[in-house]
């Protein structure tokens, strides 16, 4: 059996495994999209880099070289293959597992920290300096923050030169670049097309009514679809979120506040298949106040629909396990949703605590009616975006009916994340944060564990104080301690036991000891 066929095999994706050149090439030989994003692949004879599922025929392998980003390829001279588009593969699910400093500069990446800050504001943010910075994201991607940000910039221009009839101008600055002239030379080496002849190759493709800028939202492998958009159906926030059309056919809508303005973005249900390959996309239908906003936006929405996991890795581990594997393998596609705005996470967390899932929506849509900002002009059931911490941190919330002891903690809540004393941006340290969060009065381990789960995107949180969690263990033969054989993907795995005795355990969230000190 060759090298390949191994790592394809009981520990294909595992995070201690590490790929030589020939097993990639061999993975470019039989077209595996399931390492798209992982790796790319460039082909010196054409000038071009693919993705590993490229169906172009297989270059010869003294021909090839092997790339950890798309950033990497295009400093090395190389341009974006016309056929399978490489620069729209899912991001690497290894970003959402790593806690590192290059796991979180990406996370920060991908977030448009380095559009909107630099370099020296990346740097701030991770506590290194920018050399250290540069070095480390270099050593392992092959590029710097810079290139990592311009490949970025250059697929943001290339969806809106295609979706959209903005000038080439207002797509020059809308996607991060400084001048017109970078954004035409960085369009001209990475597509081999002046931005005008980019446009021309996507016309014909159908605009979303009302406007807006659609794309397809690509994911790898299998998607459960329905179970996402019923959790996040039953937890749709009146004012904010609404999820709309019959199951199958779905539609998620929420307001969106961004870092230039604010936006709506609706998700469809019914994706498509990715030519045979087991990944896909979901529809998505993105307008912006503010079209510099559209890679932020990108990436958020991607967060709440956790669209970079990797799928076969979770099932690897979970669909192992003797008591875990037949829910696992039952649904290979299931998510575990993260949040669009990080503070909104915590304080509906808050919300959350020994209520039902019904109530804390309730209690959710009450404060955005009476805190949140309203939108210039509803668009359908939408109505305002979520408050924003410093408006919460004195508030009295008498509105929301709950004991004082209740109204406090989110206040307190409000006020840590408006100072800084939490940070729950993309890129934090999430074991600083969930420090910073038990520290806080009425915040205790499900409150904190729940935040780390989405707030901050991490796949390996357990609940164990989770009613639901106890419930989908219990009806499998699982105690507490088997979830260490879980890990990395205990998130997953907490999704699977809600599933397995959904929707009654969503009856109480949380029934462990009130979380007040």
């Amino acid at each position: 059996m060759s090298d390949f066929r191994q790592w394809r095999g009981g520990r294909r994706r595992t995070l201690d495994c590490v790929m030589d050149d020939d097993s990639r090439y061999e993975a470019v030989r039989s077209r595996d999209e399931r390492f798209d994003g992982v790796f790319f692949t460039g082909v010196l004879t054409t000038g071009i880099y693919c993705r590993p599922s490229c169906p172009a025929v297989t270059p010869k392998r003294e021909n090839v070289r092997f790339f950890p980003s798309s950033a990497a390829a295009q400093r090395a001279g190389l341009r974006a293959c016309r056929r399978c588009r490489p620069d729209a593969v899912p991001g690497s699910a290894e970003w959402n597992v790593r806690g590192d400093l290059v796991g979180r500069a990406m996370r920060m990446i991908a977030d448009g920290v380095v559009d909107r800050e630099g370099v020296e504001g990346l740097a701030g943010r991770l506590g290194y300096s920018v050399r250290q910075v540069r070095r480390r994201l270099t050593e392992e991607l092959g590029a710097g923050p810079v290139a990592l940000a311009r490949a970025q910039r250059a697929h943001t221009a290339r969806v809106l030169l295609q979706t959209t009839a903005l000038s080439v101008t207002e797509i020059a600055f809308a996607a991060g670049f400084a001048s017109v002239r970078q954004f035409n030379d960085t369009i001209r080496e990475i597509h081999a097309r002046t931005p005008s002849e980019l446009r021309a190759a996507g016309r014909g493709r159908p605009a979303a009514e009302g406007g807006g800028v659609t794309l397809r939202l690509a994911h790898r492998g299998p998607y459960a679809a329905g179970e996402v958009f019923d959790f996040l159906g039953r937890r749709a926030v009146p004012g904010i979120e609404e999820v709309v059309g019959e199951p199958g056919d779905r539609v998620y809508r929420r307001t969106l506040a961004l870092p230039y303005g604010h936006g709506i973005a609706d998700v469809g249900e019914a994706g498509g298949g990715a030519d045979g390959a087991g990944g896909g996309w979901l529809p998505c239908r993105l307008r912006l106040t503010d079209l510099r906003d559209l890679t932020t936006a990108v990436q958020r929405v991607r967060r709440l629909f956790d669209l970079d996991a990797d799928p076969y890795a979770v099932t690897e581990r979970l669909g192992a396990d003797p008591l875990l594997g037949p829910l696992a393998r039952r649904r290979p596609g299931l998510r575990s949703p993260g949040a669009v705005d990080p503070g909104e996470s915590a304080v509906r967390a808050v919300l959350g605590q020994q209520v039902t899932v019904g109530a804390a929506r309730t209690l959710a849509g009450t404060l955005v009616a009476a805190y949140g900002k309203p939108l210039p002009a509803s668009d359908g059931s939408l109505t305002h975006l979520f408050p924003d911490p410093d408006g919460l941190a004195e508030a009295p919330l008498t509105e929301l009916g709950m004991p004082e002891s209740r109204r406090r903690t989110i206040r307190t809540v409000a006020t840590a994340l408006a100072d800084g004393t939490v940070d729950l941006d993309p890129g934090a340290d999430r074991d600083e944060a969930e420090r910073a969060l038990l520290a806080l009065r009425g915040i205790g381990p499900w409150t904190a564990g729940y935040i780390r789960m989405r707030a901050l995107g991490d796949p390996d949180v357990f609940l164990p104080g989770d009613a639901g969690v106890r419930h989908g263990a219990a009806r499998i033969g699982a105690a507490a301690e088997h979830a260490e054989g879980w890990r990395p993907w205990r998130s997953y795995a907490v999704h699977h036991l809600w599933n397995a005795t959904a929707p009654s355990h969503e009856n109480h969230r949380n029934t462990t000891t009130p979380e007040t000190r």
